[in-house]
């Protein structure tokens, strides 16, 4: 039978690479034999198949095997993912579950047969600058039309002084003496398995291989520098508040001359006052006279559009509903529009005239309405 390994690891199937091997560290840690309560031979059990998925799925080339074939059908490499044949059998290995990873820890151990450099590793070389978010309001007649919005951002950037190298312009730029320019610094340490060799950033040049003659004045040698800045945004018609927009190398500047993050920019849409919008239809209320709605007309009707002319039938009662085709919203990156609902609301007069009085009484007569002044209050 196919194995479920996104089951057994109990993440999803979009699941990144860090949601993965933090789940088998929890698994890890849950059903070793040394650690784990109750049935042994279970934990072991559930230990090995966790082991299984985590081979699996925290590798990219059979994780994309696994998801086309299923268990069942892809080949991981001879019986790597058979745990009592050539797999990683840690039944009878003692870890040391303390302290979440100290020296010889699991922490440790994980990191050796599973990647990653556990508290140091190679940072040498550029590296991504991080991508931030900023949040815009936008009026409401804007986001229907779409506009280009200006904004302040405070952001990490290239030091424009030395070009993000971190050496002052004509100083000497050399290999660090201290790592020999590789940026690491190699040490070994006995662990249950034996010599492993763990590497770390070297503490003399953090990482970049170089050491300069002098630091950069403006930025100091980080090669990046705080600025504030105006940034200009295309608002697109149709955008609804809550969208997100992606501007591409627009976050902080990366380390080490590395590529700038992305600026992530979310839209919030300011109210109406005369206007409600549920997707691409906009919602708006109009009142008119009983004797309108009575007698019906035609009237001049607000749209973001533009006024338009309403027939109101004679009849219609109060909070009848109107569309109005293709008055409505764009519907986003389309030509398509929504509608304008237009609600009547039919308003009574809380006073009249004598001869409006004397009108209406005529009316109700003449339609065998008897009309009765005053009342019990009267």
């Amino acid at each position: 039978m196919a194995k479920d390994y996104y089951k057994i690891l109990g993440v999803e199937r979009g699941a990144n690479e860090a949601e993965i091997k933090k789940a088998f560290r929890s698994a890890a840690r849950k059903y070793h034999p040394d650690q784990a309560k109750g049935d042994k031979k279970e934990a072991e059990r559930k230990f090995k198949e966790s082991s299984e998925a985590y081979e699996v799925l925290g590798d990219k080339q059979k994780r994309q095997q696994y998801d086309q074939f299923g268990s069942a059908g892809a080949n991981f490499g001879g019986g790597g993912a058979d745990f009592g044949k050539g797999g990683f059998d840690f039944s009878g290995v003692k870890f040391d579950f303390g302290g979440g990873g100290g020296e010889g820890g699991f922490g440790d151990i994980f990191e050796t047969f599973f990647g990653g450099s556990g508290r140091g590793g190679k940072t040498r070389g550029p590296i991504c600058g991080a991508n931030i978010e900023a949040r815009i309001h936008v009026k409401f007649e804007n986001a229907i039309f779409g506009t280009t919005a200006e904004f302040r951002l405070d952001r990490l950037q290239k030091c424009k002084h030395c070009h993000g190298n971190g050496a002052e312009p004509g100083s000497k730029i050399s290999d660090c003496q201290k790592c020999g320019g590789t940026g690491e610094i190699s040490t070994t340490r006995q662990t249950i398995f034996g010599t492993m060799q763990h590497s770390a950033v070297c503490p003399e040049c953090g990482g970049e291989g170089k050491t300069f003659e002098k630091k950069c004045g403006s930025c100091h040698g980080t090669g990046r520098e705080r600025k504030s800045e105006k940034i200009k945004v295309k608002i697109p018609a149709g955008v609804e508040s809550g969208a997100v927009i992606r501007l591409t190398g627009q976050g902080e500047a990366g380390a080490k001359g590395g590529p700038a993050g992305d600026l992530f920019i979310h839209i919030t849409i300011e109210p109406s006052r005369e206007f409600e919008r549920r997707g691409t239809d906009i919602f708006s209320a109009q009142k008119i006279s009983f004797i309108q709605a009575a007698l019906g007309d035609e009237i001049a009707m607000k749209t973001v559009h533009g006024n338009v002319k309403l027939k109101i039938p004679a009849g219609t009662q109060s909070h009848t509903n109107f569309k109005i085709k293709n008055y409505g919203s764009p519907q986003l990156h389309s030509k398509e529009k929504g509608d304008h609902i237009v609600k009547i609301l039919v308003e009574i007069p809380k006073k009249l005239s004598q001869k409006e009085s004397e009108l209406l009484e005529a009316l109700a007569k003449e339609g065998g309405i008897k009309i009765k002044k005053g009342g019990i209050f009267g």
